[in-house]
């Protein structure tokens, strides 16, 4: 369909240059590029079939677009095993596309080749051959096309356009945003970057134009057999259902989203984030590049030893804003850009600013809160650029900070001592911020909008995150009971502390198990300093993201060793990896998807990976002592599921040649599985409750969505109705339930939690001493009583009304 060629199908994992020329078109996926040969021809290569699919997943283009390249140099290295795994084919084209005057000749049979070899030779046209020319005159006929491929205009449905207009004579182009190409040239359309859903203008001039758009409009709209799906319209009805208070409310109390609960006293100060100006232009290529090379590693250096000094979520971020530096894509915008005469700022700049504003627009919540972390990689380079550091903060005490945004290392680098509470108009729940500020025990709120700038400067505040709101200028007897509660609960905090390395028993003896949530080897140190009696939620998802191959049976041995060390024998719970949705690994090629919560994640990943699922329950069972890890199987929905990974853990069991039993348990996080509880617990080991995901899933309430985030309430009855069946279910068959979600770490959910049959608490490490105090002040009586009462609340306000109403 593009032209004559040949296809290779690889061994190795790069393309190379077939031929001395320049490098006039590079797919943004990186999974296709053209070489226009200094006589005139272009030639065509395009890794695998469909691979547009992988957006960009396994392929690291090592050229730019305007590139001059010699025969035999790289130009796109490529993951193989993703290529095979994640496209119908590895089959690669290399086609000479149409050009007037060049024919292909072949130099040599089918079979076996080598990098170097000669495949064919370009030879004249004969005389006389057939040139389309387009038609002239008349007048334009338009039309406006929304695209509803899924994959957009890529090599096969470009060729298929230009193929459509074969026997018209009208001179056709399709134009996007400003920019047009003629419908004859496939590679004319590539470099338009059409993707699914944009508005298209398809033109034609000549004697048949209405024909040839009519044909033309149609093939587009029919989708060509890739048709994607555009976003229900209740998610639409969903954002815009929401409309910004443009008044402070009467009664001063400004509504937010929850980043980080807690309740706190003070002042409003407000932050804003100064432009750092960048001169344009260069003064040289060489120089310019010289300097973006030194600064970036002199930040490189900076982030490095940041992350040796932190722990937990801070430690995390700050190695994901490292990975990001060694971005191929960012550092080879920000090379192209200086080639075309940039400074090295300005050029890292237009490298950053237009992945950040994509990823805001991509209509993901999450992918939008990530913008955040280039916007700060961005400024962390060009400060080191222009020889200076961000200027610290100089805060009063009881400082409630407010700002349109934060970047995570202004978060880190604020004065804790001083800054009690944080309000930002933008971001959302589940942004860098927003878990660094729970790492830090500081209330904070997101999403308030830009009614926060009508708070003046010095303003009286209460900040109630657990309530999700801002009291602004309240009275001198709100003001009073406030401070009350924080010297109350301060106290409560300081005796847990002294109490923390106690054994957690109920008044009445009861035992139940407050164990920590844990992420790395720095969260089971802060863990056993909290007191916490083991861990019932290791997630591994920190040994897997944020590089480019999957970890090691060694590696992951290893990691998990450490941290089973550092718990002393105690018991750790380790969750299968649970990755997919919002979590994507990038050597794993899972396709876009319409509703990702709904689809290839959790366990689901490991039956489509099964290597993997093997090599890590392999990494588990070689932890000693043996029997101290115990398995967790994320996103289960039934039985079946549990059946087929256990059926792995049996046979890497025999491998191991060991008769020690290992418990495996499941997650309980989707309806499915609560409502089957019994049918679970009859061949799972123990259950433990996912609240995060039952909750949204319950809910039908994406809880990575800022726009629904603040209808999410974990002690919504039907979750709490989930828990209770779960429960139920584990008793019929003497397994304990556990909950290791966020309501294990909600005092005002515990006591329901135990009366409704938890007997497992598994908590934030640093929260670990006040819920084991809580737990060992009530009695299973009360709990009981209390639990059944919350039962019959008809809204989770009404159940967080009585969680208050019991806990005072």
């Amino acid at each position: 369909m593009l032209g004559d060629g040949v296809a290779i199908d690889p061994t190795g994992d790069c393309l190379y240059a077939p031929c001395d020329g320049e490098v006039t078109v590079l797919q943004p996926s990186g999974h296709a590029i053209t070489v226009l040969a200094a006589d005139g021809a272009e030639i065509l290569m395009h890794i695998g079939l469909d691979t547009v699919a992988l957006k960009g997943v396994g392929f690291s283009p090592c050229v730019q677009v305007g590139d001059r390249v010699r025969k035999g140099d790289p130009l796109i290295r490529f993951d193989l095993d993703a290529v095979v795994c994640g496209a119908p084919s590895a089959a690669t084209p290399v086609v000479l596309l149409e050009t007037p005057g060049y024919t292909l000749a072949r130099a040599r049979a089918d079979g076996l080749v080598e990098a170097g070899e000669t495949i064919f030779t370009l030879h004249p046209a004969a005389a006389g051959a057939a040139e389309v020319k387009a038609a002239s005159g008349g007048e334009t006929v338009e039309r406006t096309v929304v695209v509803p491929l899924a994959h957009g205009i890529h090599a096969r449905p470009a060729a298929r356009v230009r193929d459509a207009l074969f026997g018209f004579s009208a001179e056709v182009t399709l134009a996007k945003a400003g920019r047009s190409a003629s419908a004859r040239s496939p590679v004319g359309l590539l470099t338009l970057g059409i993707g699914f859903g944009d508005e298209i203008v398809v033109a034609a001039q000549g004697s048949d134009a209405a024909e040839a758009v009519a044909a033309l409009a149609a093939l587009i709209e029919s989708g060509m057999g890739e048709k994607g799906h555009a976003p229900a319209p209740a998610q639409v009805t969903a954002v815009a259902a929401a409309p910004a208070l443009t008044v402070l409310p009467a009664d001063g109390k400004l509504p937010g989203v929850t980043a980080a609960p807690g309740l706190s006293v003070g002042h409003a100060r407000r932050f804003k984030l100064a432009e750092i100006e960048v001169d344009p232009a260069g003064t040289g290529v060489a120089e310019e590049q010289a300097r973006f090379d030194a600064a970036r590693a002199t930040l490189a250096e900076r982030l490095e030893r940041e992350a040796r000094h932190a722990h937990g979520a801070q430690r995390a971020i700050v190695e994901a804003h490292r990975a990001l530096l060694d971005d191929a894509g960012l550092l080879g915008g920000a090379a192209a850009a200086i080639r075309g005469g940039a400074s090295a700022g300005h050029g890292w700049r237009e490298a950053i600013r237009p992945q950040a504003d994509a990823l805001r627009a991509s209509g993901n919540g999450r992918m939008a809160e990530r913008a955040d972390d280039l916007l700060d990689l961005e400024r962390r380079l060009l400060l080191v650029l222009a020889g200076r550091e961000d200027t610290p903060l100089t805060l009063p005490p009881e400082t409630i900070l407010l700002a349109e945004d934060l970047l995570p290392s202004q978060l880190m680098a604020l004065d804790r001592a001083h800054v009690v509470g944080i309000c930002v108009e933008r971001g959302g729940p589940t942004s860098h911020v927003a878990i660094l500020a729970a790492s830090m025990g500081l209330p904070t709120l997101v999403a308030l909008g830009p009614v926060l700038r009508q708070v003046e400067e010095g303003t009286a505040l209460i900040l109630d995150a657990g309530l999700a709101h801002l009291h602004v200028a309240p009275d001198g007897d709100a003001l009073g009971a406030a401070r009350q509660t924080v010297a109350e609960r301060q106290a409560r905090r300081t005796a847990a502390k002294a109490a923390a390395d106690k054994t957690c028993h109920m008044a009445d003896g009861t035992r139940i198990e407050v164990f920590a949530n844990l992420g790395s080897v720095a969260d089971a140190e802060l863990a056993m300093a909290n007191g916490a009696e083991g861990s019932g939620l290791l997630r591994t998802e920190f040994l897997f993201l944020d590089r480019d191959t999957a970890p090691s049976v060694a590696e992951q041995t290893a990691d998990y060793q450490a941290i089973a060390d550092v718990l002393a024998g105690r018991p750790l719970i380790v969750r299968l990896l649970d990755i997919g949705g919002d979590k994507p690994a990038p050597y794993l090629p899972i396709p876009a998807e319409e509703n990702p919560a709904l689809g290839l994640r959790g366990i689901r990943v490991g039956f489509a990976h099964p290597q993997l699922l093997e090599d890590q329950i392999r990494a588990i069972l070689s932890v000693k002592p043996l029997g101290q890890c115990r398995i967790m199987v994320p996103m289960i929905a039934g039985v079946d599921e549990l059946r087929r990974v256990r059926a792995v853990l049996e046979r890497v069991q025999a491998d191991f040649d060991v008769d020690q039993i290992v418990e495996l348990g499941v997650m309980v996080e989707t309806p499915a599985a609560a409502v089957t509880a019994d049918l679970l617990a009859a061949e799972a080991d123990f259950l433990s409750i996912g609240t995060n995901d039952l909750t949204q899933y319950a809910l039908a309430m994406d809880r990575g969505n800022a726009a629904v985030a603040g209808a999410i309430d974990g002690l919504h009855p039907s979750v709490l109705r989930m828990i209770a069946e779960t429960a139920r279910g584990a008793s019929r068959h003497g397994r304990w339930t556990g909950v290791c979600g966020g309501l294990a770490s909600d005092p005002l959910a515990v006591p329901i939690l135990v009366g409704l049959g938890v007997t497992e608490l598994s908590a934030t490490p640093a929260i670990v001493p006040e819920i084991k105090a809580l737990v060992s002040s009530l009695t299973l009586e009360a709990a009981r009583a209390h639990a059944a009462a919350a039962l019959t609340c008809a809204t989770a306000a009404e159940v967080r009304a009585l969680a208050r109403e019991f806990t005072a």
